[in-house]
C-alpha cells in the first residue's frame, strides 16, 4: 500500500469516527442543522478522497449514502431512528471497505458486496425514492437546493412581496444600437419563472432636448419568483452582459441554504470569492467585476504610498451582489480552514513501530546511563561525577519527552461505547444513558489499545445483568432510564477507570449459592462481602439462568481480570444491592519506563514505583518479633506491613536495623520491610516470561547499572497481602491475645 493510500485510510477512519459520533448526537437532537452538516462532511470527504486514489468501490457506495445525507440536509427527509441505524450500518460498511483497500484487494468479496447492496437498497427504497419536489437540484450539486416558492399570505389578504429573487438591471446606452431589445430579455426571463413585480427606473433619462432616440436610458428593479439558480438567471442576460449593470440577490429563504452549503464545503484553502462562487451565491462574472474594482485603486496624491485596496467582501456588498450575512459566513469558514491547516502543519504522522523503537532505544540509554553513573561513583572523581549527573538529567528529560509521545487521551476509546450502548440497549429493550467523564486523561498508547476488550465486557455485562428493565426500575421507585458511566482519573501514579451502573447490584446470596454448587467454596465457610463479589471473576462463573446473545455462558469476567493483570493492573468490584455496581480498573501510566525507588533485602535488589512511596522510616527493634501480627502504629494510624525476607523466603538473618517503606495503593496504606534503602532509580520495565506469570507481588524486572537484575514489586498486590493477613488474624480465635503495637 503506497503512502497516499495509507494516509487516505488513516484519515478516513478518523472521519468515520467523527461521522458516527455526530449520528449518535443527531438521533437525540434531530433538528440540529450543525449536526446534520457534521454527518455530511465526513461522507463527502471520504468520497472525494476515494476518487483521488481511484478506489471505485468506495466511491460507488459512499455516493449513494451521500445522496441520502444530501436529502437530509435539504430537509427532504427527516431524521428517524431507522435512518440513523441504516447510516450507522453504512459507517460500518465503509470501514470494512477501507479494510479491503488496506489489504490490497481489488474488490470486496461476495458477502461484503451483498451487505453493501442490502444497505443501499434500503436507503433507495425507504428514503431516496421518495417523491422529489425539484429534480433539477440533482443536476447541479454545487448549487443551492431549489425549492418551490410558496406564496406568503399577508394577514389582511393578498401577497407579501418578499422571499423572491431581486434583480437590479441597468441597460447600457448602446443596447438599442446593437440591435438588442431590452423587453425581449424580460420576456425570456419570464420563461424561467414569474415576474412578481417590476419597477422602471428612469434616473438616467436626460431632458427631452438632450435625449438620443437610439439610446437606452432605462433600468429595472425586478422581484422574480423562480426555481432556477443564480447562474441560470444570469445566463438570460449573456448577450448584453458587457453592456449592462446586473445585480442578482437571492431570496432571503435561500440564505440559510447557501450557508449550509458553505459549511459543507471540503476544508481546502480557498479565497473569499472562490468560496462564494463554489456555493453558487456569486457568479464568476460578478467576482471578476469585483476584483477589477478592487485593483482599480487610484494612486495617492503627493507621491505617497497607495493605500491598501478595500476588502473584496465590502465591494461585493456595495455592488449588491451578495448579502452581508453570507460574506461574514464565508470569512468565518475561511478563518476556520486556515486555523485547521495551521494546526495540521504543526502535526506529523509517524508509524507506531518507529515510536516503539524509539522508546526501546531510550530504555537502553537509561540502562547505559545507570552503568556510567555507577562507574563514576566507584572512581571517586568529582568532575566525572558532575558530568554523569548532568548526563542523567538530560537522559531523564529525553525519557520523559519520548514517553509523552506515546501518551494518548482515553476519550476516543470511551466515545466508541456510545454506539455500543445505543445498539445493545435497543436489542435488550432498555432505555440506557451513557455518561462519560475524564476523557482527557492520558495514558500509554499500548495500554489504550489493549483496554478496549475488557471495557467492552464490563459495559455489556452492566447493561445485560446490572441495569433492570424500565418496568422493574419504576416498581423500585427508580427512573425508568438506566444510567451507565465511564470515568477516568489519576490516582497515586496510576490511571483508574470506573465502569458504574445504577442497576440492581450484585446478589451476594445468589453468587455464594452458585459458588457452592460449582465447588468454588465449601458450604458454611464465612466470606466477606468483597470475597463474595470477587467470585464473579472465577472462570466459568455465571449466575444467569438463561444464556443470551450477550452473556450467560460464564466467559468474560475471568478474561477481563486476566487481560488487565497482563497490563500490570488490577480490577476491583464494589456493589450495593439495589443501587448499582462499580468496577474499578487500576492501570500503570506506562508499560515502558518509570521512576523507581531501589531497595535491598539480603543480596537481592527490588524496585518500588516511586509514585506509590509515601515515606521511609526505621522499624523499631521491639516490633521485629511481634509474633503472628505485623503492623505499626503510624502516628495513630494502623499500618500493616510485610517483610520481603519472609515473602520471598530469603536465607540468613535480618540486619539489626530494618527499614519500612510506607506505600499507598488504591487508597490503602501498607509497609514493606526491607534491609537497605538504595535511593531513586530510573527503571526500564522488562516483562517477566510466561513461566513467572502467576507470581503474586512481582510486576516485572529491570536491569541495574551493574548488569544485575532487580525485580519490580507489585505494590497493590503486596498491600492486599499485608492487609489480608491482618484481617485473617483478627478473625482467627487466637486473636483474643492482645499483640504488641510499636509506636512510630
Amino acid at each position: 500500500m503506497d503512502e497516499l493510500t495509507t494516509v487516505f485510510v488513516t484519515e478516513s477512519r478518523e472521519q468515520l469516527a467523527a461521522m458516527e459520533e455526530a449520528l449518535l448526537q443527531l438521533e437525540a437532537n434531530p433538528e440540529d442543522s450543525d449536526l446534520i452538516n457534521a454527518v455530511f462532511r465526513p461522507a463527502h470527504t471520504i468520497k472525494g478522497g476515494a476518487g483521488v486514489i481511484e478506489c471505485n468501490f468506495i466511491v460507488a457506495f459512499t455516493h449513494v449514502a451521500e445522496n441520502a445525507l444530501d436529502k437530509l440536509r435539504n430537509g427532504d427527509i427527516k431524521v428517524s431512528s431507522d435512518l440513523v441505524a441504516v447510516l450507522l450500518g453504512c459507517c460500518d460498511h465503509i470501514g470494512n471497505l477501507l479494510s479491503v483497500l488496506e489489504a490490497g484487494a481489488a474488490e470486496p468479496d461476495e458477502d461484503l458486496r451483498a451487505e453493501g447492496d442490502s444497505l443501499l437498497s434500503r436507503l433507495q427504497r425507504d428514503w431516496l425514492d421518495a417523491k422529489e419536489e425539484a429534480p433539477a437540484a440533482s443536476v447541479q450539486p454545487n448549487r443551492p437546493p431549489v425549492e418551490k416558492v410558496d406564496d406568503v399570505q399577508a394577514s389582511g389578504g393578498g401577497l407579501v412581496e418578499t422571499d423572491f429573487w431581486h434583480i437590479s438591471l441597468r441597460f447600457g446606452a448602446g443596447v438599442l444600437r446593437n440591435g438588442m431589445d431590452p423587453i425581449s430579455f424580460l420576456r425570456y426571463l419570464s420563461t424561467l419563472g414569474q415576474i412578481v413585480h417590476i419597477e422602471t427606473i428612469p434616473d438616467a433619462m436626460p431632458s427631452a432636448e438632450e435625449m438620443d432616440p437610439e439610446a437606452c436610458y432605462l433600468g429595472f428593479e425586478i422581484k422574480f419568483k423562480s426555481d432556477a439558480d443564480k447562474a441560470a438567471i444570469e445566463a438570460v442576460f449573456d448577450f448584453v452582459r458587457d453592456e449592462c449593470t446586473l445585480h442578482i440577490l437571492p431570496p432571503n429563504s435561500k440564505l440559510a441554504d447557501y450557508i449550509a452549503l458553505l459549511q459543507a464545503l471540503p476544508e481546502n484553502t480557498m479565497r473569499l470569492g472562490e468560496i462564494l462562487v463554489k456555493i453558487g451565491a456569486l457568479t464568476q462574472a460578478e467576482l471578476d467585476d469585483g476584483l477589477k474594482q478592487q485593483h482599480a485603486v487610484p494612486p495617492e496624491e503627493g507621491g505617497e504610498e497607495a493605500s491598501p485596496p478595500p476588502p473584496l467582501g465590502e465591494i461585493l456588498i456595495e455592488q449588491k451582489v451578495v448579502q452581508p450575512e453570507l460574506v461574514e459566513a464565508a470569512v468565518i469558514k475561511q478563518k476556520q480552514v486556515s486555523e485547521k491547516k495551521a494546526a495540521e502543519a504543526r502535526l506529523i504522522r509517524i508509524q507506531a513501530d518507529k515510536l516503539d523503537r524509539l522508546i526501546d532505544l531510550v530504555g537502553e540509554l537509561v540502562i547505559a546511563g545507570a552503568s556510567t553513573n555507577l562507574l563514576a561513583s566507584r572512581a571517586g572523581l568529582s568532575d566525572l561525577n558532575e558530568a554523569t549527573s548532568l548526563l542523567n538529567r538530560l537522559v531523564e528529560q529525553i525519557r520523559d519527552s519520548a514517553l509523552q509521545l506515546r501518551m494518548v487521551q482515553i476519550g476516543e476509546t470511551f466515545n466508541r461505547f456510545q454506539r455500543v450502548v445505543r445498539d445493545v440497549s435497543k436489542e435488550l429493550g432498555k432505555d440506557i444513558e451513557l455518561t462519560i467523564a475524564g476523557g482527557e486523561t492520558e495514558l500509554d498508547k499500548s495500554v489504550v489499545e489493549k483496554i478496549g476488550d475488557p471495557l467492552m465486557h464490563l459495559v455489556r455485562n452492566a447493561m445485560d445483568h446490572g441495569i433492570e428493565s424500565a418496568e422493574v426500575r419504576q416498581a423500585k421507585g427508580k427512573s425508568p432510564r438506566g444510567r451507565l458511566s465511564l470515568n477516568a482519573y489519576h490516582d497515586s501514579g496510576s490511571i483508574v477507570i470506573d465502569v458504574a451502573d445504577d442497576g440492581g447490584g450484585l446478589n451476594r446470596d445468589k453468587i455464594l449459592k452458585k459458588a457452592v454448587e460449582k465447588g468454588l467454596v465449601q458450604a458454611g465457610v464465612h466470606l466477606s462481602d468483597q470475597e463474595i463479589a470477587n467470585l464473579i471473576f472465577e472462570p466459568g462463573f455465571s449466575t444467569v439462568d438463561k444464556v443470551s446473545n450477550l452473556s450467560g455462558r460464564g466467559v468474560g469476567m475471568d478474561v477481563v481480570k486476566r487481560n488487565i493483570q497482563g497490563l500490570r493492573g488490577r480490577v476491583e468490584v464494589h456493589s450495593e444491592e439495589g443501587h448499582g455496581t462499580r468496577f474499578s480498573i487500576r492501570l500503570p501510566l506506562t508499560l515502558a519506563i518509570i521512576d523507581g525507588f531501589l531497595v535491598g533485602a539480603d543480596r537481592a535488589s527490588y524496585v518500588i514505583p516511586l509514585d506509590m512511596v509515601v515515606e521511609c522510616l526505621e522499624l523499631q527493634a521491639h516490633a521485629t518479633s511481634s509474633g503472628e501480627r505485623n503492623y505499626l502504629n503510624l502516628r495513630g494510624e494502623v499500618l500493616p506491613f510485610i517483610r520481603l525476607r519472609d515473602l520471598f523466603e530469603l536465607p540468613g538473618e535480618p540486619p539489626k536495623r530494618e527499614n519500612v517503606v510506607v506505600v499507598k495503593a488504591a487508597g490503602q496504606k501498607a509497609g514493606i520491610v526491607v534491609d537497605t534503602l538504595l535511593g531513586e532509580f530510573q527503571t526500564v520495565i522488562k516483562p517477566l516470561g510466561q513461566l513467572f506469570r502467576h507470581l503474586r507481588g512481582i510486576g516485572g524486572s529491570t536491569i541495574l547499572g551493574s548488569g544485575d537484575v532487580a525485580l519490580i514489586l507489585d505494590v497493590q498486590a503486596l498491600a492486599q497481602i499485608a492487609i489480608g493477613r491482618e484481617e485473617r488474624s483478627l478473625a482467627a480465635p487466637s486473636s483474643v491475645n492482645t499483640p504488641r503495637i510499636s509506636q512510630v
